[in-house]
């Protein structure tokens, strides 16, 4: 695996001229913030040596390289998922490759159904902490020292000054936002009421079939991190409907003008 991420990141190595700063992916729904950076390299998902490909709709698959507010940037648009049959080492593949590439910090971003009864359709969480329900997890096997720990720590997910400022952002637009605990499962079908009840009685305030891996082997490598999940449907007992992926991208594009102010703020002020 070490071999694997150091060809493809060599290989796009040798054709971006900037280190990037911060590593972004887009969610579903969430692809317009790539309109925002003033892009200098675009390089296709095959292109790249060992890269998975991505197969879901609304999901790109490709690597933009350039600057958002000042700091260089890598956007991720279509990501991978463990419900698509990759092992969670593709999964988190580009992560690494991000990683290697310069980039210290994370930002990720989803569309999730809501289990807090507080939240409405259309919500936006930020993300303080998260619960992994996925059957595997991409740290299990011999750990890749050149990488980061055999037991890291997760104490601080999610960074709680990131999270402070975001929140500071978000308030100052006048834009609503909520704090929560995002529970990430395998998918791909939707959860049963029985299955969104348990996951809020254990803790969890929204619930999706991504990040939290990818926050995983992010935090094991000593990225910063930063989340947030748009509400596209609720799990809530009363509010229960059915759901459909082209309605999560359509609430998610909805949301993502207001989504993308915060975040392009948010990257202003990064130190």
């Amino acid at each position: 695996m070490w071999n694997q991420l150091k060809e493809a990141s060599d290989f796009i190595a040798d054709r971006i001229e900037k280190q990037p700063e911060i590593g972004i992916v887009l969610g579903t729904g969430l692809g317009g913030l790539a309109d925002k950076v003033k892009a200098d390299h675009v390089i296709e998902y095959s292109e790249i040596p060992h890269f998975p490909q991505s197969t879901v709709e609304g999901h790109d698959g490709k690597l933009i390289f350039g600057e958002i507010n000042g700091k260089r940037v890598v956007l991720m648009k279509g990501r991978f998922h463990y419900y698509e049959g990759y092992s969670m080492q593709q999964v988190v593949f580009p992560i690494r490759v991000m990683h290697l590439l310069g980039a210290s910090n994370l930002i990720v971003s989803n569309a999730s159904g809501g289990v807090n009864p507080e939240f409405e359709v259309g919500d936006i969480m930020l993300i303080q902490d998260q619960i992994n329900l996925q059957p595997d997890n991409p740290l299990r096997g011999p750990n890749l020292d050149q990488l980061g720990p055999r037991f890291p720590d997760m104490s601080e997910p999610y960074d709680l000054r990131l999270l402070a400022l975001a929140e500071e952002v978000a308030i100052q637009k006048g834009i609503k936002v909520h704090k929560g605990v995002y529970a990430s499962v395998s998918g791909p079908n939707f959860e049963t009421p029985a299955e969104y009840g348990y996951i809020s009685r254990i803790g969890a305030d929204a619930v999706g079939m991504s990040t939290a891996p990818e926050v995983m082997a992010a935090r094991h490598m000593g990225m910063r991190c930063f989340g947030v999940s748009v509400i596209t449907d609720l799990g809530v007992e009363g509010k229960i409907e059915v759901v459909t992926h082209e309605e999560v991208q359509k609430v998610a594009q909805k949301a993502e003008e207001l989504v993308s102010d915060v975040v392009l703020e948010l990257i202003g002020k990064w130190e």
